[in-house]
């Protein structure tokens, strides 16, 4: 894995719910302060939009890292690769850079879909591959599955939410994590303290929140339509959290505050 891989992944704009030209301008937006990583998935039914986006984006194909997501109705030997070249056909791009297993299949082994990605790699649809909405117990799995190392498993993760189990399981597996619903759509700023933390280093809330996923060592996935917030979103490299800071958020987690319930989401495992 590439340095230059390394510091854009930390900082991906996502593209859910994104459509038509609300899309297009927050792509052109994103691609004016500086983002390079954009994540989509088939599951957004927007990925020709994407695909658009990024061609007017006038970045060249080296200079991006492109994400997108596998459909669990895909997870089939007749249909995942075919379903791969869609996406890459839809984006206008030769090579994903990289392709995740959007959830893990409802009920059944894990392997199989596993085997699917990896074999999507070896054809050179993917640079590189991971998983998304692992649990513990999947991680460790994936890890002895296959051979091809997982980049990342993008799942929720904000400070309202207790996923320290995660993050140990990322150390043991060598899986990464990535986050989605980073500010909790919205949740975290009902809370005075990040607001307060963010004037002692004349950042916003919202920095403050990104900032402390980053030193959690996890990269954020963050989608904004308002120019300003998606400078402010990028805009988190240029100060560190001190460790009271750090600890001061972390007693937030006790919350519990889960966006992606299973009542919400029928098909997610049963969460640790």
């Amino acid at each position: 894995m590439s340095i230059y891989f390394e510091k854009t992944y930390q900082r991906s704009f996502g593209t859910f719910p994104l459509h038509g030209e609300v899309l297009h301008k927050a792509m052109l937006d994103a691609a004016a302060v500086g983002y390079r990583a954009f994540d989509t998935a088939q599951m957004y039914e927007n990925e020709a939009e994407v695909g658009v986006g990024l061609a007017a984006t006038g970045l060249k194909r080296d200079e991006m890292l492109v994400t997108t997501k596998v459909h669990p109705d895909n997870f089939t030997e007749a249909l995942f690769l075919p379903s791969v070249e869609k996406s890459l056909r839809d984006l206008r791009l030769d090579v994903a850079d990289v392709l995740l297993l959007h959830w893990p299949p409802i009920g059944e082994d894990i392997a199989p879909s596993l085997k699917l990605l990896a074999q999507a790699k070896k054809r050179g649809l993917a640079r590189h591959i991971g998983v998304s909405n692992y649990t513990v117990k999947m991680m460790r799995e994936a890890a002895s599955i296959i051979d091809e190392p997982l980049v990342t498993n993008q799942v929720e993760f904000h400070p309202l939410l207790d996923q320290t189990v995660l993050l140990e399981a990322a150390a043991e597996t060598g899986i990464p994590i990535s986050s989605y619903c980073s500010v909790a759509r919205g949740e975290v700023f009902k809370y005075p303290l990040f607001e307060e933390i963010g004037k002692a280093y004349g950042k916003s809330a919202g920095q403050v929140v990104l900032r402390w996923i980053l030193q959690k060592g996890v990269s954020i996935n963050t989608m904004s339509t308002k120019p300003g917030n998606i400078s402010d979103n990028f805009d988190v490299m240029d100060f560190t959290l001190s460790s009271i800071d750090m600890v001061r958020i972390d007693a937030l987690m006790k919350t519990g505050y889960r966006i992606v319930t299973r009542e919400l989401v029928p098909w997610a495992p049963k969460w640790d």
